[in-house]
């Protein structure tokens, strides 16, 4: 397994992680064995890094997480880096009802996470989303205190623009932004990803399959789950989508030409943009993980990349990443 660097202060991760939302929540149903077991396959190609958030099943991910760890034994909790995001509330009914990013909810949510994944550290802790009402530099000072007490290692941020990059990195190094970045969303490029490179900040890209859309494997009429969130998603729907799923064509073709698979080839693109770079992939099944492990031993030519740039440009999607009121909350877009 390739290792990469996040951060200028060191942290080392497998070049790809692992992101275990979609083993509890908002993409349909999902087993737990299934994703217990993905989890041991993930660790056994030699994957360190597993992300979470506390509110991925209002903490049933975590708990998923605690159990696939102690299954494998004395010493596994060491072997990897647990990234978690926090300060998202919801209600009884999974219901989005707001952001609490205040120093106060940083200490309580932390003490929490600790409990359900059975550790006495996290690896990455970051605010899943900015909070409009309290201060970054609040927020990162919280977390600080957590490194000074042993509770933290590294600090992280999601989804926020290059100001508060720059506001929250004055406080304490921030180790890496994680942020959707794939071949059909990349926003970061203009002026997030520069910041991130001037100040030493790593990325960890999540979507970088685009949920499914652009993996090779997407059906236009499969029949989406009420509690799934791409039924809800601009990119998902009716013409947008058509339009979307047209253009992977050329990631076939190059797939066609390494023997490799779609899913494949726009993992490695991600991969292609930088060494500082963690691509994330949400596989739920062994097999899925099986195939975007096998993105790491793709090579794309300086060619290969011209010709998905010239087939997909910057912006060629259609529809936002997110619906309204989910953008609405994106520092990152703004």
């Amino acid at each position: 397994m390739e290792h990469r660097t996040l951060g200028r202060n060191g942290l080392s991760s497998s070049a790809l992680g692992l992101g275990c939302m979609g083993m509890s929540d908002l993409y349909g149903p999902a087993d737990e064995q299934t994703g217990i077991a993905t989890i041991h396959a993930a660790l056994d190609a030699g994957v360190t890094l597993l992300d979470t958030g506390d509110f991925y099943g209002m903490g049933h991910n975590e708990m998923l997480i605690r159990d696939a760890l102690r299954a494998i034994g004395s010493g596994s909790r060491d072997k990897v880096q647990l990234s978690v995001k926090f300060g998202a509330m919801r209600d009884a009914g999974g219901n989005w009802v707001g952001m609490d990013n205040r120093p106060a909810a940083v200490k309580n949510f932390l003490a929490y996470t600790l409990r359900r994944l059975g550790t006495d550290h996290i690896d990455i802790y970051r605010p899943a989303r900015l909070d409009p009402n309290v201060p970054i530099e609040d927020t990162v000072g919280a977390i600080a205190d957590e490194i000074k007490a042993g509770r933290v290692r590294h600090i992280g941020l999601s989804e926020v623009g290059a100001d508060t990059l720059r506001r929250a990195h004055a406080v304490h190094p921030i180790t890496d932004l994680q942020i959707e970045y794939s071949l059909i969303s990349r926003g970061i490029e203009k002026d997030i990803l520069p910041t991130c490179r001037e100040l030493g900040i790593g990325i960890t890209a999540y979507g970088v399959l685009s949920r499914g859309l652009i993996s090779g494997h997407w059906d236009p009429s499969r029949q989406l789950a009420a509690n799934d969130f791409r039924s809800h998603s601009p990119r998902f729907s009716g013409d947008n989508l058509a339009h979307n799923l047209s253009l992977i064509e050329v990631l076939r073709s190059v797939a066609a030409d390494k023997q490799a698979t779609p899913a494949q080839v726009a993992i490695a693109w991600v991969l292609a943009q930088g060494s500082d770079i963690v691509p994330l992939v949400g596989a739920r099944r062994p097999e899925r993980l099986a195939e975007s492990l096998g993105a790491l031993k793709l090579v794309l030519t300086t060619q290969d990349l011209a010709r998905i740039e010239a087939a997909i440009p910057a912006n060629a999607a259609a529809g936002d990443r997110y619906a309204a009121y989910a953008m609405a909350h994106l520092d990152s877009e703004k």
